[in-house]
């Protein structure tokens, strides 16, 4: 027994010796002295309120002295294994008394299974104190940690307070009118509450059940329709939008009302745009067009988008892009094994892969139940040169890719129709070969619409690599698809960037064609909804995702001139220029011959026969179309998509008056000839 008791003590003085050499490291170290003393003195307290307050306890103390060490090597090994003391008390919250609560009664649960195995294996050692100790122990540990941790915030309060009520603060402040009361705005609030920037005045919400609450300290005032009263009385300086769901309408009526007064109007991002739900004062921005186009939130199965994503090798080509760098921010959500950046501009991808680490220690920090951290992964090169990307599959072993590298610009590839083929149809084809090569099990290709009945060689390029991917998925049986989709606000090269240069430089803002119309979202939307295509699609399918009603560029235009502070046609002139080569007034859904039906998710249609619309000779024509595009040969492009593609008809070659002629290359013409007995087989019944 005297053996036993002296390997316990050694184990504990050896325990305890490791843990203070730790310990004294932490940030908190002075928090750790104050638990050091708290754990101390709760044994004795816990006893005396065990007896009623009795404090004749000369024949305990030997007991509690030992018990004291025991209970007080628990609690601190419990709050220490599980991050306690690398916490930021300045800001505490419910979240942060809850998570003292568990961790405190996970150490009175083990220091009571302690206590009670010493009392049944060393009966004298404890055996005088009461079996309700360790309890009650671990509830006065609770109150005084809690309102320890707690008191750090309530200073923080009061020093703030003494600092608000210095003469002039109130004058440097701006004073904001909140709109949204919900768990945004009040988040938002409480932010402002602890800066020196902004003094939140009131609430504004809709809810009528809200009226006159009092939330944070502050009143909810009327819904948006009292803006107008509320401002002067208030003496507001500025307006924030902080509903992350609402639609752009509510949005456009609220920034109209302001503008008439006079006020700056600012938003949060939108839902999609909002890390782990987190709203912090460097969120704020002006509104933008986007915003005032702001749909109704889509509506993703996070669990299922997760669970398909998580422990995989993720392979985005396009990396650096628009679409691509929003893919790799949604996707490195997930909890990927492994993220591979595709492109060949090395510094979006640096930009991207730096994003993306400062990411991955974000959630690693946040998530204290993350495994692995996301290992993301750059590489520089071209879907064109099949010889790089052999060495960036077999280097990285893929589960699943997204292709989103791609020609977008439709006047320029009517100029640079090789091009167009060269990385749209063969940079396709290299990677499906590549995937093929290595049975990627899961291939998703960002198309577009323009690949309906295309007018123009980026929209037939598009049809094309269409075509290969659903081909691909037929041989391999594998889940390969293509999802199309209309413009993208705010996507390099759009309207809304070239628009926003025109306004900065004094207009005009040129506009193709008075009724040209086109399909928008925004760039998480379109994400969110690929990711959830990449989820329902079974393989060999083209998903188009629901875009809503399309939108006339020249009032897209318009609202642009007017967020800007400009009056249309007086300060800003909208220009009418013409359509340019291969440009259609309306984009149009639906080829000829596909059957739509939906899917589980409301804003996704899956082509039921796709792949019945695809060439027998596929192969030899795209290969003709290689060997076209490498002698720069546009004519012999141009026959072989009209060949290819049904419906497509070069408008761009035959408004200069060309003819078609093929190349002089023997290869060429007989992958031509043979390409040019194009045959489809017939649609399922």
């Amino acid at each position: 027994m005297n053996s036993l008791f002296m390997v316990s003590h050694w184990l504990i003085d050896k325990s305890t010796k490791i843990l203070l050499s730790k310990l004294l490291k932490l940030r908190n170290r002075h928090l750790l002295i104050f638990d050091l003393i708290v754990f101390a003195i709760t044994p004795l307290l816990a006893l005396i309120l065990r007896l009623d307050g009795d404090l004749a306890l000369q024949s305990y103390i030997s007991d509690l002295v030992k018990a004291t060490l025991l209970f007080l090597i628990v609690k601190i090994g419990v709050l220490y294994s599980f991050g306690f003391y690398r916490r930021y008390w300045r800001y505490a919250s419910v979240e942060e008394l809850t998570y003292v609560a568990m961790l405190i009664v996970a150490a009175v649960v083990i220091q009571t299974l302690l206590f009670d195995v010493v009392n049944f294996t060393l009966p004298s050692t404890v055996d005088r104190l009461p079996r309700s100790l360790p309890f009650i122990d671990g509830l006065l540990s609770i109150i005084l940690i809690g309102a320890l941790r707690f008191s750090v915030r309530v200073v923080e309060r009061i020093r703030h307070s003494r600092t608000a009520f210095t003469p002039g603060f109130h004058h440097q402040r701006e004073r904001v009118l909140i709109v949204g009361a919900g768990s945004a705005g009040v988040s938002l609030v409480q932010e402002m509450q602890r800066s020196l920037e902004f003094c939140p005045v009131a609430f504004i919400d809709d809810d009528r059940s809200k009226l006159n609450a009092r939330i944070r300290g502050i009143y909810v005032v009327g819904d948006r329709h009292a803006i107008p009263e509320v401002l002067q009385p208030l003496r507001v300086d500025k307006v924030i939008i902080a509903i992350p769901s609402v639609a752009g309408e509510v949005i456009r009526e609220i920034v109209n009302i302001c503008k008439s007064a006079g006020i700056q109007t600012c938003t949060l991002p939108g839902i999609h745009e909002i890390l782990n739900g987190k709203v912090r004062l460097n969120s704020i921005r002006d509104v933008r067009i986007e915003d005032l186009l702001r749909r109704e939130p889509v509506q993703t199965e996070i669990e299922k988008v997760a669970q398909f994503i998580k422990g995989k090798r993720v392979l985005i080509t396009g990396a650096g892009g628009s679409i691509g760098s929003e893919l790799c921010r949604q996707i490195c959500l997930c909890q990927p094994k492994e993220i591979m950046l595709v492109g060949h501009g090395e510094n979006s991808v640096f930009n991207i892969q730096q994003e993306l680490n400062q990411l991955v220690q974000e959630l690693k920090n946040y998530s204290k139940t993350q495994e692995h951290a996301t290992v993301v992964l750059g590489f520089i090169a071209d879907i064109r040169f099949k010889d790089r990307l052999r060495h960036a599959f077999d280097k990285f072993q893929p589960d699943v890719i997204f292709h989103a590298a791609a020609h977008k610009h439709v006047p320029l590839m009517e100029l640079n129709s090789p091009e167009a083929i060269s990385n749209n149809v063969i940079g396709t084809k290299n990677l499906l070969d590549e995937a093929l090569r290595c049975n990627v099990k899961h291939f998703v290709m960002i198309s577009t619409d323009k690949a309906v009945n295309p007018t123009n060689v980026m929209g037939a390029s598009k049809r094309v690599a269409e075509m290969l991917v659903l081909q691909a998925a037929k041989e391999s049986g594998n889940s390969y698809l293509a999802v199309r989709f209309g413009n993208v606000l705010g996507s390099r090269g759009s309207v809304v960037p070239t628009f926003k240069k025109q306004i900065a430089a004094g207009g005009p803002v040129t506009v193709t064609h008075p009724d040209i119309c086109r399909y928008f979202m925004t760039i998480p939307e379109a994400v969110q909804l690929v990711l959830q295509a990449a989820v329902l699609g079974r393989g060999g399918e083209v998903l188009m995702l629901n875009m809503g009603e399309p939108v006339k560029i020249v009032d897209l235009a318009s609202e642009l001139i007017r967020l800007s502070g400009y009056k249309v046609n007086q300060d800003i002139d909208i220009v009418f220029t013409g359509l340019r080569p291969g440009e259609k007034l309306f984009e149009e859904l639906f080829i000829e011959g596909e059957i739509y039906d939906p899917t589980e998710h409301e804003k996704l249609f899956m082509v039921k026969n796709s792949s019945r619309i695809i060439p027998n000779n596929l192969k030899i024509s795209v290969e003709a179309l290689r060997q076209a595009a490498d002698k720069n040969d546009t004519n012999t492009i141009m026959y072989l998509l009209e060949q290819l593609v049904p419906g497509y008809k070069p408008k761009y070659l035959e408004n200069r008056g060309q003819k078609y002629s093929l190349t002089n290359s023997n290869s060429v013409t007989n992958n031509v000839n043979e390409a040019t007995q194009i045959t489809i087989e017939p649609k399922s019944a």
